[in-house]
């Protein structure tokens, strides 16, 4: 999950769109999957599978 500083509504439909895609490409790059992509207005909510070798720290920094 990961939420907007100071949960200010910033999100909106096109931008989360955006989003999901752009996440969809990160987890491509490094071999995971994203099964699930949910967002409101402050928050996004993200179901990944990622494999061991993937250092997690890695994954969300990208």
């Amino acid at each position: 999950m990961f939420v907007t500083k100071y949960r200010r509504e910033v999100f909106n439909d096109q931008m989360l769109s955006r989003c999901e895609a752009i996440m969809r490409d990160v987890c491509q790059s490094f071999e995971a999957e994203l099964h699930e992509f949910n967002g409101e207005g402050d928050h996004v909510h993200l179901l990944v599978h990622y494999p061991p070798k993937v250092a997690l720290s890695r994954l969300v920094n990208s």
